[in-house]
């Protein structure tokens, strides 16, 4: 097992950069979710960790050695693609026991490994067919099982939920997340899908524009977004941004933050806002309703269902904690 180090990494293809100096260590064991919207350099940061991509500038370190010229063979990592990449001509134990054999282990160990592994995700009874015979958990199985056999110091996971159906993928994530606790690795995992990140993750990297706007604890960055785009790119629905009123929080603040479920009803003219409910989502115990504030602007809340008030309800007021508001400046930054 080994820590990594990301110390000023950058990334440029020509004069065009794309990953702008991201500084993190993360500890030996610790889970890491890179998450962001498509085309923010996440699945780049972590190529660059494996060394499929070459570095611009800075330095990757993995346990005591820095990696920055070392092939992908030569840094102790595995990784796990969206593509399972398994040869449909042999077995799960053949494909599991592939790169042990062009590695030239010995055979007694091989099979170790390879039960082991079976044993771990619960794939023992499938060893002995084929891809083609497997469902698609059973083949992200298989994929992940062909890293833990090369017990690596540090697994990269690179979106490998993305192929399958919303059910499985709460199903698997759970089953990574755990076996990445078993097995007591470092990981790092690439996601595009916050609600990933945010059950997965010891700690996130929100990307945006190859910038990493900003790392901490799942609920740190949801509760203290130091950015307007991470509060509106983590949670779901995200957080609602209004106007500051002249008289409220800090000079250098330009708009307020506050997140759906820290919405409450006031008499109107007292609150945050007046609107009208304009539609509702109903989600069993609890309800989103879009509002209509006076210059048309749709604000989310999420309220309890048996206090949702009808549609067609005259204007309401909406206010929120003041210790619940966020403010940002002109720039989108915290204030």
């Amino acid at each position: 097992m080994a820590d990594v180090s990301l110390h000023a990494v950058r990334k440029s293809y020509g004069k065009t950069e794309v990953i702008h100096g991201v500084d993190i260590d993360i500890a030996d064991g610790e889970m890491i979710v890179i998450v962001g919207p498509s085309g923010c350099g996440k699945s780049t940061l972590l190529r660059m960790v494996a060394g499929l991509e070459s570095i611009t500038a800075g330095k990757i370190s993995i346990g005591n050695r820095v990696v920055n010229d070392l092939e992908p063979r030569e840094r102790d990592i595995a990784m796990v693609f969206q593509n399972y990449a398994l040869y449909p001509h042999m077995s799960v134990r053949q494909n599991l026991a592939y790169g042990l054999k062009i590695a030239k282990m010995d055979k007694a160990e091989i099979d170790r490994r390879v039960d082991k592994a079976a044993t771990l995700l619960q794939i023992g009874e499938y060893l002995n067919r084929k891809p083609r015979q497997l469902s698609g958990g059973q083949r992200q199985r298989v994929a992940m099982g062909r890293a833990i056999v090369r017990e690596p110091s540090v697994f990269l996971f690179d979106e490998p939920l993305s192929n399958l159906d919303a059910k499985l993928r709460v199903q698997m994530r759970m089953e990574i997340k755990a076996l990445q606790r078993e097995l007591g690795v470092t990981a790092l995992y690439v996601t595009h899908d916050q609600v990933e990140a945010m059950t997965m993750a010891d700690r996130m990297i929100v990307m945006n524009a190859g910038i990493a706007e900003q790392i901490g604890a799942p609920l740190e960055v949801y509760n203290n977004p130091q950015t307007k785009f991470v509060g509106g790119f983590i949670g779901s629905p995200p957080m609602n941004f209004l106007p500051k009123a002249a008289q409220n929080g800090p000079a250098s603040a330009t708009e307020i933050g506050v997140r759906p479920e820290h919405l409450r009803f006031c008499a109107p003219g007292t609150g945050l806002f007046d609107g009208t409910l304009k539609f509702q989502e109903a989600l069993g115990a609890e309800m989103l309703l879009h509002l209509q504030d006076t210059t048309g602007r749709t604000i989310i809340m999420r309220v309890e269902t048996r206090e949702a008030p009808e549609l067609g309800t005259e204007t309401v007021g909406v206010t929120a904690d003041p210790a619940d508001i966020v403010f940002f400046d002109a720039n989108g930054k915290r204030a």
